[in-house]
């Protein structure tokens, strides 16, 4: 059901993921663009709109302080000339002062002072005519008021700074809520681009494990199916197929394997019996020159019977990985691998050197002991005549250190790292009649593998040639855990330390 509706909600095509991606990401940063500006236009209309009023009561907190110096001037002039000109200017002066006053009176009628300059202004509102025995106590009633209108400007600039420090507080609230905002938001976009490219690279990731897989040889066991955009998907798809059609391949190579080893050893084993009958003069007497051709004859056939040999164990590693672990002497196996080449040895006229005292290991006798036989048959192919073998043992711990290093030509620098592959053959030159099958190196490393151990080439300060072999002390349920198969031995720790 899931894998059903992601595949119904799946982009087309990478470029549409890609989009849709683009959109996503960028909707939180509009937002925020779109948030921003919507706070920004509050304030500027805020701040614009309070300097406005700021100004406008400002003045006519000014003009209120002016208009009452001029009244109080204006009275007195005519308190003295008694001029109906300057009454009329009183009178005017009067008027706009109470037009101001009441206009204040929306910022400021709770105001003491104001209140105070209000009920004064009601006396002093209309100015009596000359002659006029109150005169002197209106004129009285101006005692203060300056000072009243000025401490009316004062506190209207109190009040227009408590309305800046607001707006400055509003402000700083709409900035830290754009700080929020930014924040929730560039995490969402954050979010949201690790999720898209989450889904760009997994399928991408999918796709280069299984190419790992495809590279390494080792066999899929359920393809896993891209989820992703539809060019992926189908890339998918088409390694699946390659994956299927390099394991027909592989069987096919394997059954070639089993039929030409098969079809080769029949003839062969003809061939070795008639230069066994024809050696043994059982079709009449040989002279010397027939008996060097029939020794010939089975030496390269013996040849031939190595190198299929080695085909089928190739083919024998391919398709077991089983180990069998037994408690044995690692130094009899060498003598038993040497013996079966001495008269190789002995025709190269190669000098060994070997180890004879006891070593007791833990291992899989079988595929040590091939591995010993194809590391001795790489040195007297390719080693020198007359030249040296040695073949060094060293313990440390758990650990088994094997040397077989020989004279002769060092193997080049662009051979090294293809050594062990399958069917590499090297630049060197194979002495004998017969030219290697370039097996024999990657089925010693491939023995030594199996047993957690490892096959390299290593430097040698006496012989130019070098390959050590390490091997672990293997555990009988380390060897389970690894497919092993076949009997085991039991054995004590003490054992290992046994030379």
């Amino acid at each position: 059901m899931t894998s059903e509706l992601s595949r119904r909600w799946r982009p087309r095509s990478l470029m549409q993921l890609v989009l849709l991606a683009f959109l996503f990401v960028m909707l939180p940063i509009a937002i925020l663009m779109f948030q921003a500006g919507q706070a920004l236009s509050q304030l500027s209309s805020l701040a614009d709109q309070s300097a406005r009023q700021a100004v406008e009561e400002t003045r006519r907190a000014r003009m209120l302080s002016s208009l009452a110096l001029q009244m109080e001037r204006s009275a007195r002039q005519y308190a003295v000339i008694e001029e109906e000109g300057l009454r009329d200017i009183y009178n005017e002066k009067s008027r706009q002062f109470g037009e101001l006053l009441a206009q204040h009176r929306t910022l400021m009628g709770d105001n003491p002072d104001f209140q105070s300059l209000a009920k004064r202004y009601a006396k002093l509102a209309v100015l009596p005519q000359m002659p006029s025995d109150d005169m002197d106590a209106f004129l009285d009633r101006f005692s203060g008021f300056a000072n009243e209108s000025d401490a009316v400007r004062e506190a209207t600039n109190t009040l227009i700074d408590e309305r800046i420090a607001n707006i400055r507080k509003q402000a700083n609230a709409v900035k830290a809520r754009l700080w929020m905002q930014s924040a929730a938001l560039v995490s969402a976009s954050l979010m949201l681009m690790l999720f898209f490219t989450w889904l760009i690279t997994r399928p991408i990731r999918q796709l280069e494990q299984r190419i790992f897989g495809l590279g390494s040889g080792e066999p899929e066991t359920t393809p896993v199916r891209i989820q992703g955009p539809a060019e992926l998907v189908q890339l998918g798809d088409r390694l699946t197929w390659l994956a299927q059609r390099l394991s027909e391949l592989e069987a096919q190579k394997q059954q070639f394997l089993r039929h030409m080893s098969h079809e080769l050893k029949t003839p062969l084993a003809s061939i070795r019996e008639g230069t066994a009958l024809l050696s043994d003069g059982v079709a009449g007497e040989l002279n010397e020159r027939q008996d060097e051709i029939v020794g010939l004859i089975d030496d390269n056939g013996q040849e031939l019977q190595r190198l299929i040999e080695q085909l089928l164990d190739y083919n024998l590693l391919q398709n077991s990985r089983c180990v069998t672990v037994t408690r044995f002497d690692l130094a009899t196996v060498i003598q038993e691998v040497l013996a079966k080449h001495r008269l190789a040895l002995d025709s190269k006229g190669m000098q060994v050197t070997s180890p004879h005292h006891p070593m007791i290991w833990q291992a899989d006798r079988e595929r040590t002991a091939r591995i010993l036989d194809n590391l001795i048959s790489n040195a007297i192919a390719y080693g020198e005549d007359g030249g040296r073998l040695t073949i060094r043992l060293a313990q440390q711990r758990d650990e088994l250190t094997l040397d077989v290093a020989n004279s002769g030509e060092p193997i080049a620098e662009a051979d090294r790292e293809h050594l062990f592959k399958a069917f590499y053959q090297g630049s060197a030159r194979r002495k004998g009649p017969l030219k290697g099958s370039g097996i024999g190196l990657s089925i010693a490393a491939d023995c030594a593998r199996l047993q957690q151990g490892d096959l390299t080439l290593a430097a040698d300060t006496e012989l130019p040639v070098c390959f050590r072999l390490t091997l672990p002390w293997v555990e009988p349920a380390a060897a389970d855990d690894n497919e092993a198969c076949g009997p085991t031995g039991t054995l004590t720790h003490d054992a290992r330390t046994m030379t």
